[in-house]
């Protein structure tokens, strides 16, 4: 026998869907789901004795004195280098006045990363060294090895440059090696007093002024100068500190992070009278700082500054470390 069906109203079926949704608390509506922001890979392993091998083989060219062959062997091998690990690489080759008044032929070297994001960091170091000693009593008057100051900063930045072409996220990445940047007036008992600041920096001052990129910008730029002393520790620069202070936290946090608050203190030192990256502030706009040793005990640079012992004895893979892995982490980080 089948079942008899019974027609409900209209009317009875809203009061008993009522009474339903009564009972039960409704339907509620989930809440929306915020978009997730996708995990960055890991940052690359920066190997140390890649950065070290990067500093001997300039000081194996000798002294980088602009104008000479070991400056030029050095830069070919610099624009070489880059090109292998996947750069497209701009040299900007011109003249400058240097204290004297005399020429001195420039070439900066520009390597670039995924040209085509507008978004861009910029890396900088000068790879040319100090054509005297004059803060030394021996040898004043013959170049200096420069492994340090000079070599340091492009080795590290070499070993960061050979892992830019898997960066697949975030901006494109800049690496400059400016030329003439240790040229400056001659300090002590050389025949000449200490000059004016804008005798300094002379590649990263033509760079400025003449961009090779016409209307160049970045988010942010970092400079290393003398980033491989052995027992080195890096302070906040003043000046980065008034032009660019946010990359500053940003740059000592991480190294926090990474475990090297005993090379990148939190205390802030005037020191610096100038380095590549005040153009690069002042003429640009382009917020860059400065990581450079302070040394507590001259309350300057490390001892071995504008000497001959400016060599492969003060560089130390420990430090070369510290600064890679931190400068390494923080570039990956950009979205």
């Amino acid at each position: 026998m089948e079942p008899r069906m019974t027609r409900l109203s209209p009317l009875f079926r809203l009061a008993l869907t009522a009474v339903l949704l009564s009972a039960c608390g409704g339907e509620k509506t989930a809440p929306p789901q915020r978009p997730t922001t996708p995990p960055l890979p890991p940052a690359p392993v920066f190997d140390a004795d890649s950065a070290y091998a990067h500093v001997q083989r300039q000081v194996d060219f000798g002294p980088r004195v602009p104008g000479t062959d070991a400056h030029r062997a050095c830069a070919d091998w610099l624009v070489a280098k880059l090109k292998s690990y996947g750069a497209e690489v701009i040299e900007q080759t011109g003249q400058v006045t240097i204290y004297t008044g005399q020429k001195m032929p420039l070439r900066n070297i520009f390597a670039r990363f995924a040209p085509e994001r507008e978004a861009r960091i910029l890396l900088l170091a000068h790879y040319d060294t100090r054509p005297f000693a004059d803060r030394d009593t021996d040898r004043r008057h013959q170049p200096i090895d420069g492994a340090n100051d000079g070599g340091s900063g492009v080795g590290v930045l070499l070993e960061i440059a050979r892992h830019m072409a898997a960066k697949e996220h975030g901006p494109g990445v800049d690496i400059l090696f400016t030329d003439v940047e240790d040229h400056g007036t001659p300090t002590g008992s050389m025949g000449l007093e200490q000059g004016s600041i804008d005798t300094w920096a002379l590649g990263a001052q033509y760079f400025a002024k003449n961009p090779p990129v016409p209307g160049y910008q970045a988010r942010f730029g970092i400079l290393l100068d003398m980033v491989g002393g052995r027992h080195a520790t890096f302070v906040r620069e003043a000046i980065s500190m008034q032009f660019a202070p946010a990359v500053v936290h940003k740059v000592w946090k991480v190294a926090a992070e990474l475990g090297y608050g005993r090379f990148f203190l939190n205390e802030t030192r005037y020191f610096v009278g100038t380095d590549d990256h005040v153009p690069i502030n002042r003429d640009l706009g382009i917020p860059t700082i400065d990581i450079i040793e302070y040394d507590h005990t001259t309350q300057a640079f490390g001892p071995y500054w504008h000497t001959h012992d400016d060599n492969m004895d003060v560089i130390d893979r420990e430090t070369l470390t510290a600064v890679g892995r931190a400068v390494l982490e923080v570039v990956w980080r950009e979205r």
